[in-house]
């Protein structure tokens, strides 16, 4: 079988594919793999440390050419990204049901899995890797730009001008970061030891420039913040070596966070001390020695955002499971901060608001655009969404297939699907539209370190929420349906779902989004209000949404 050498997804109106939906699908695979948009798309890591899109290219061939002869009431089943089956169903049912890097809990652990992986039995599916809907740093970017936002209007009247953040990490999700913070008006000082990773970022204007040095770095920042003009600074370096070199100095940033990859120690980790070179070597050789060099840096990266957090710096983790990781290594101490989460986003989940997005399968970035004018008129009343959309208009640079996303509430994401098919139909767009989100929603997500962290009724660790949402879509008529494990946060910490459905203009399709696109909000609201949360309470009144208790 020939191994496919360059992926990028077909774009135009032409079929290869027996239906819009497996069309789609496959156009959603390769995209993800795009070198434009994946981190490696030689090994298939979309992102996010080795979140894959595929288990092998052989079985990435196997996978497209199923989908290209899948007729429209079969459904083909892909296990930890193998495909392994096909059974005929009906049309209303997914065209794809996929189960990614499950593991019996009490072998779910990195050793065991990494075990697994290794004999080829599954791969790590981060969470929109192996649900085929990764779109590149604008996929996590609202959810960024929502927590700054709330850090600036706590604490800072509303505003980063003239703040200074301290992150690390640019990769896949860090890339949001320091767009987020520019965003807001801030000054950001990103530090990320891979600088392949800093000259994408420069080359797509997520960074505006590289510096080697601290000193180099802070004189730059002080300068931007003194004339509250908004930079985002990459300082090539370590991460723990860099924060404790500024609680050496004394320097305070107003907010400190991180989104290296610590979730997966190994493959997502630069101990202290060891360069690029040096730990591609460790990790192969010697994996439990680059694991336990990893583990006492990563305790020295806590302890230094914990001192900037006494010293008055606004302190978060931001859901890479970096305070975990710690406390697994022996610091007490890892969860005297908050995860963002828990700090910033709930009161958005108890609304029903939740990270929409939608995918131009013509490739044209026309429909995009006409998509947001529409959004612009008819939900003009929305501020929080049209500051948004004015803001990713000027500052997202498409890659791969256009894409947007949007968090929105209940009744905007059932009206969204309405409109896009609507114009999917009417021929205002060039062809059809995918329409999927991020998994990190209440209802999507159980992570006790990030999407659950400190729920009001302790129910932290219950997980049956993720597992009956992709129920309910796969009944409900969703294009592809994906139960997964381990999401950013890593094996043993979370399990999560995944859904895509395709606008292609059809009356059937309509009828399916209005059912779809009220799943995933409806459910967030009833898992909050089940919780006790007031304002998901007030919701379920507000929409009318059925819930028996």
């Amino acid at each position: 079988m020939a191994i496919l050498k360059t992926i990028s997804s077909p774009i135009g109106r032409e079929l290869s594919c027996k239906s819009w939906e497996t069309e789609a699908l496959m156009r959603l695979l390769m995209n993800s793999l795009d070198p434009r948009v994946a981190e490696n798309n030689q090994e298939l890591i979309v992102y996010g440390g080795t979140g894959k899109a595929a288990r092998n290219k052989e079985m990435l061939e196997v996978i497209i050419k199923e989908l290209k002869q899948l007729e429209p009431d079969w459904t083909l089943m892909i296990q930890s990204g193998k495909p392994v089956a096909s059974f005929r169903t009906f049309p209303f049912f997914p065209r794809v049901i996929s189960s990614s890097s499950m593991v019996v809990p009490k072998w779910a652990t990195w050793k065991e899995f990494s075990r697994l992986e290794d004999k080829g039995l599954t791969m790590y599916g981060q969470a929109t890797a192996a649900s085929w809907a990764y779109i590149g740093v604008q996929g996590v970017l609202q959810a960024t730009f929502e927590t700054m936002s709330e850090v600036a209007k706590r604490y800072f009247n509303g505003t980063l001008k003239g703040k200074i953040v301290l992150t690390s990490g640019l990769g896949g999700m860090g890339s949001a970061q320091p767009l987020s913070v520019t965003m807001n008006g801030g000054v950001a000082i990103v530090v990320e030891i891979d600088e392949k990773k800093i000259g994408r970022r420069l080359l797509n204007n997520y960074c505006d420039i590289m510096v080697h040095t601290v000193d180099e770095a802070l004189e730059l920042a002080n300068e931007a913040a003194l004339h509250e003009r908004p930079m985002a600074i990459a300082l090539l370096g370590n991460a723990a070596d860099v924060y404790n070199d500024l609680i050496t100095r004394g320097v305070t940033p107003d907010v400190v966070t991180d989104q290296t990859a610590a979730h997966d120690l190994l493959h997502g980790y630069i101990p202290s001390g060891v360069t690029l070179d040096q730990a591609d070597f460790l990790r192969n050789k010697k994996p439990e020695k680059y694991v336990e060099l990893a583990s006492k840096t990563i305790i020295s990266h806590v302890k230094a955002m914990s001192a900037f957090q006494e010293r008055g710096a606004v302190v978060f983790d931001y859901g890479n499971n970096i305070r975990g990781q710690a406390s697994k290594a022996g610091y007490q101490e890892a969860f005297a901060f908050p995860g963002f989460i828990s700090e910033y986003l709930r009161p958005l989940y108890c609304e029903g608001r939740g990270p929409c997005r939608w995918i131009a399968l013509s490739g044209d970035p026309g429909d995009i655009y006409k998509i947001d004018e529409v959004i612009l008129s008819k939900f003009n009343s929305d501020e929080r969404i049209c500051r948004w959309i004015r803001y990713v208009q000027d500052k997202i640079y498409f890659y791969g297939l256009p894409a947007r996303t949007c968090w929105l509430d209940y009744k905007e994401r059932e009206q969204i699907g309405e409109i896009i098919n609507h114009m999917v139909a009417s021929g205002e767009l060039a062809a059809p539209v995918a329409i999927t989100r991020d998994h990190s929603e209440g209802s999507t997500m159980a992570a006790p370190n990030r999407e659950t962290e400190w729920m009001m009724d302790g129910s932290d660790a219950v997980a049956d929420w993720p597992i009956l949402n992709g129920l309910l879509n796969t009944c409900a008529g969703a294009t592809m349906v994906s139960i997964q494990h381990g999401g950013g946060v890593g094996i043993g910490n979370s399990i999560h779902s995944g859904m895509t459905a395709v606008a292609d203009g059809s009356i059937e399709a309509n009828e399916k989004l209005k059912r779809l696109l009220k799943i995933d909000p409806g459910l967030n609201i009833i898992r909050h209000a089940d919780a006790g949360y007031p304002t998901a309470k007030k919701m379920i009144e507000k929409y009318g949404i059925n819930k028996p208790l």
